[in-house]
């Protein structure tokens, strides 16, 4: 693991926050406690930064060094709010087009959407706070270098990222095998849309697929049960291009 993505100390933990360093993600000890924690823990719960709780053996296993207890993770890049991406697509006479990611989890599928996204001319990914992959240098790796180039907004709910593209004039295309109409046969992508793909265990959560305009599914012939996710990505992203240019829409 290169050392620069790695911080540990409590007390270097708040100033790198407070410096407004992009944090991925904070490793606490079990059971940690005293005054400079429950600083620490007022601060990551003011700027939502994902914590997770482990034994002070994974701590130890990460570095040997004087931990304090906690381990904070550095994001390779540093995440765009939707709230402002959405409004400056609009303003700079943009057709947005944007892929929502429920619960995608491997690093190697991500940094593969990530670099077809980029390729497509995708203008935002959208992840959640918990339960998802993050930015961290495999991904950046993977994505050969696309997540350097295409925001990535963390949000801290899916569902209430999804309400508020729709607010603002976006459709919701999701991408799942219960869907009884081949992402070809409709139309949909031409005008502002947002792909949603979910995680390959178990989709797009059933509170996040009820709110979506369309489900779409794509025609499978094999054995196997399903596409792999970036690869079911891909396929949807550039039937969108497809349409997009078709209609002489294509930013």
């Amino acid at each position: 693991m290169n050392k620069n993505e790695v911080l540990f100390g409590i007390r270097a933990i708040i100033e790198a926050i407070q410096a407004d360093k992009e944090i991925d993600k904070i490793l606490v000890k079990i059971g940690l406690e005293g005054d400079l924690s429950k600083e620490l823990f007022a601060l990551v719960k003011e700027y939502s930064i994902p914590v997770q709780r482990v034994p002070v053996e994974r701590l130890n296993r990460i570095t040997r060094k004087n931990h304090q207890g906690v381990i904070a993770f550095v994001s390779a890049v540093t995440y765009s709010k939707l709230e402002n991406i959405v409004p400056a697509l609009y303003e700079e006479g943009k057709n947005p087009f944007i892929i929502v990611l429920d619960g995608i989890t491997d690093v190697r599928n991500f940094g593969a959407i990530a670099r077809t996204c980029e390729c497509a001319g995708v203008d935002a990914i959208v992840i959640p706070e918990k339960g998802s992959v993050t930015v961290n240098a495999d991904a950046v790796k993977t994505s050969a270098g696309a997540l350097h180039h295409i925001p990535v907004c963390r949000e801290r709910s899916i569902n209430e990222a999804l309400k508020y593209l729709q607010q603002s004039g976006i459709k919701l295309v999701a991408a799942t095998e219960k869907a009884a109409q081949s992402y070809t046969e409709i139309n949909d992508y031409v005008d502002p849309v947002a792909i949603v793909m979910g995680s390959e265990d178990v989709g797009i959560s059933n509170e996040n697929i009820r709110l979506c305009d369309v489900l779409v599914s794509i025609p499978q012939f094999g054995q196997i049960g399903s596409l792999n996710v970036s690869v079911a990505a891909g396929v949807l992203m550039y039937e969108g291009v497809r349409q997009r240019i078709e209609a002489g829409k294509k930013a």
